[in-house]
């Protein structure tokens, strides 16, 4: 039990680190996620076309490859030539790529709601952004929350390939102490971490979905 006192403050720093880039990905990547979802269903060819491309792209791919690409080989590129810190790369990476998830998990959800209620928004003189606004957006939310929510725990474990660019994240933090002291309890105890994490987010998007679901066809 003192070992696991001493080595909790590390390890807490280390969550912070995670739970920094988990919420920074999350700000970006949903209204990025949606705006690509909205480009893809464009009646625009070409940008719906560009759009369905990156998404290809960003999900053909493996992220930890598009966060070392990020890192190291695009300072390296003779035109662009941009440096970003590791962490900073982290989050440019992580952002990109979990937007092309939730702009499929949001183009999903707008594809399900009824043509109907278009025609009806048509009808009573809705614009497209209030039509969007007022009538499909709470209804996309509510079938979108399941998925939402399985993309969204993913994000919380996948936080931990950082681990590759040297950044003291939660489970970096405890494979330091594994390989010092000989001793896998840092490992327990960063899995306590990570279901903590997880249990807290599937409790708000339960509450969310008992919310939402006022919005019944």
């Amino acid at each position: 039990m003192d070992y696991i006192f001493q080595i909790i403050g590390p390890l807490w720093q280390g969550t912070l680190v995670t739970l920094k880039l988990f919420c920074i990905t999350l700000v970006l990547s949903i209204p990025l996620g949606l705006a690509l979802a909205l480009m893809r269903l464009s009646k625009i060819r070409a940008l719906s076309y560009a759009v369905n491309i990156y998404i290809w792209l960003m999900r053909g791919t493996p992220l930890l490859l598009q966060m070392l690409f990020i890192c190291y080989a695009l300072p390296l590129m003779p035109v662009i030539g941009i440096t970003l810190p590791h962490f900073e790369a982290a989050v440019v990476a992580f952002a990109l790529n979990y937007a092309a998830y939730f702009a499929e998990i949001f183009r999903g959800g707008i594809l399900g709601v009824n043509k109907g209620q278009y025609e009806a928004a048509q009808t009573l003189g809705f614009t497209y952004a209030q039509t969007m606004r007022r009538i499909v957006l709470p209804q996309m939310i509510k079938r979108i929350l399941p998925p939402l929510s399985n993309e969204t725990i993913t994000l919380v474990k996948d936080t931990s390939l950082i681990y590759a660019l040297a950044i003291n994240d939660l489970l970096r933090v405890a494979r330091g102490f594994v390989n010092r002291d000989a001793n896998f309890t840092p490992f327990l105890v960063a899995a306590v971490f990570y279901l903590c994490m997880t249990l807290v987010l599937t409790w708000f998007f339960q509450r969310l979905e008992k919310r939402y679901a006022v919005y019944d066809d």
